[in-house]
């Protein structure tokens, strides 16, 4: 076992004494740390024996006592300072903190270096050291047996837990979910505590950091494969699980869990060809209603939710997202667009966090496999009504209507009327006369700044546009013409799947 206070202090050669805090004597010291930084105890990963010249130590009582309590709740075994160094007159108020704590403050004879001490502390934490390799030896080997499977998470967890002698969390740590979908909550004194901080547990902004929480030490650190995934640590007793093994087991749990992603894209790469083949019509109803039983969603009352976001790299992870918080989905990537298939009844609000801040819905009315097509269209047509009046999500025939048109119907036929013959031209000869008509509505309708753009002579832009006012019939040079074309584009972009 690691050394004490009180066995420390009483080492004769070393001629240490106490100045306050004896009632924490039977703190076990797992190392000795010397630093003369002004926030202490963010060096602190449990255990320690912090010593210091005393430049560390505040001046004024306020302070003090502040620097005692903030080393007690990271988990600091006692602070040393040195004799007739550069501390400060330690203040009654200080003194008092340390009894309280309790908090074990030693006095550092001088001129005793402070290495002597370290060497103390290394020599009787010889056998600590093996016990330490011994219990990294048996993290690893439970990853070892754990399994790929998502269905072993919990267990593994548990298995660490035991080993560890504490309770395990792995949460989200902007939202504070657990971060399988098998997960433990945060137990509810935790979860009433960081709620309001939304998520923001980590104030110092540290990957691992000791807190103080209504009584007990809680730490709290990140997993080093998944930038959101958050280890919570409450220790069942003392001493504390080791600072150095705590950091493999959050390593051993980040690996699982990447195990666990890897298997999940599989199963993801699957569900995007089916639902090209159904959405591209190859496939017959039995077959898409076997198919969605895959992947457990209802084929009798499902609807299909549109996402885009600006960053596009935000819709990769969508499909995680939604696993994580327990919704069974089919997804397909296309055309810089999420299009996810999920039982009717998940809440906006969930497929709202699932797909990010900053992002778009739209989703159909429920639906069936017979369906499918339609429900795809009317999604698209809900997300263009969401990011036409800048909402988060907007639900087909509900809410605001788009450009005017209450439903995609109105829009096929609109884009049909305007812009059809242009596609019926295309069909049967070589030509660029959508990409031109979009650029030149986009380029303020300048000759130049189109051909620019599409590298082309500023004469064949002129002779496409013509073309377009000759199949459609309109005045290419009336702004209502112009209006008009721009409205039916806008349709059609926002209804390409």
């Amino acid at each position: 076992m690691a050394i004490t206070v009180a066995e420390l202090v009483a080492e004769p050669q070393l001629g240490l004494t106490f100045l306050a805090g004896t009632a924490g004597q039977d703190n076990r010291i797992t190392w000795a740390h010397t630093s003369d930084l002004p926030r202490l105890w963010e060096w602190v990963t449990g255990g320690e024996l912090m010593m210091t010249n005393g430049m560390s130590i505040p001046a004024d009582a306020e302070g003090q006592v502040a620097l005692a309590e903030a080393l007690m709740d990271s988990g600091a075994s006692a602070l040393a300072i040195g004799e007739k160094m550069h501390a400060p007159p330690l203040l009654p108020e200080f003194l008092e903190a340390c009894d309280r704590l309790p908090l074990p403050l030693i006095n550092i004879p001088y001129p005793l270096p402070f290495i002597a001490i370290a060497r103390s502390v290394a020599e009787s934490s010889l056998l600590e050291e093996s016990r330490r390799l011994r219990q990294t030896a048996r993290v690893y080997d439970l990853l070892r047996t754990a399994g790929a499977s998502e269905n072993h998470w919990q267990s593994l967890v548990q298995r660490l837990a035991t080993e560890l002698d504490a309770e395990l969390f792995v949460v989200d740590h902007r939202c504070l979910h657990p971060w399988h979908p098998d997960g433990q909550s945060l137990p509810v004194f935790l979860a009433d505590e960081w709620a309001p901080l939304s998520g923001q547990v980590s104030l110092a902004g540290k990957n691992f950091q000791w807190h103080r929480v209504r009584g007990r030490h809680v730490l709290t650190m990140d997993i080093p494969t998944h930038a959101n995934a958050l280890l919570v640590v409450l220790p069942r007793s003392e001493p504390h699980p080791d600072a150095v093994v705590l950091l493999h087991a959050a390593t051993v749990l980040g690996l699982q869990l990447s195990r666990i992603v890897l298997s999940l894209e599989g199963q993801h790469r699957l569900a995007g060809e089916f639902l090209l083949q159904a959405i591209d019509g190859r496939l017959g109803t039995a077959e898409m209603e076997s198919r969605l039983a895959v992947f457990g969603v209802p084929a009798q009352d499902f609807m299909v939710a549109s996402i885009s976001a600006d960053d596009g790299a935000q819709l990769a992870n969508v499909h995680i997202e939604l696993w994580r918080h327990g919704i069974s989905a089919a997804s397909l990537r296309r055309n810089n667009r999420l299009h996810v298939v999920v039982p009717a009844d998940v809440a906006d609000d969930v497929l709202v966090h699932c797909a990010g801040s900053g992002a778009a819905l739209g989703i159909s009315a429920p639906t069936t496999v017979a369906g499918i097509q339609r429900a795809l269209q009317e999604s698209l047509w809900a997300l263009g009504s969401a990011r036409a009046n800048k909402l988060g999500l907007a639900r087909y025939a509900q809410g605001p209507s788009w450009l005017g048109l209450t439903g995609f119907e109105e829009g096929t036929a609109l884009v049909r009327r305007l812009l059809g013959p242009i596609f019926d031209y295309e069909q049967s000869q070589e030509g660029d006369l959508i990409v031109t008509l979009r650029t030149y509505l986009d380029s303020q309708r300048s000759w130049q700044k189109t051909a620019a753009a599409l590298f082309a002579h500023r004469q064949t832009i002129i002779y496409r546009i013509r073309k377009i006012g000759e199949l459609t019939g309109l005045d290419m040079g009336e702004t209502s013409t112009v209006a008009q074309l721009w409205f039916a584009l806008q349709i059609h972009e926002a209804m390409r799947s």
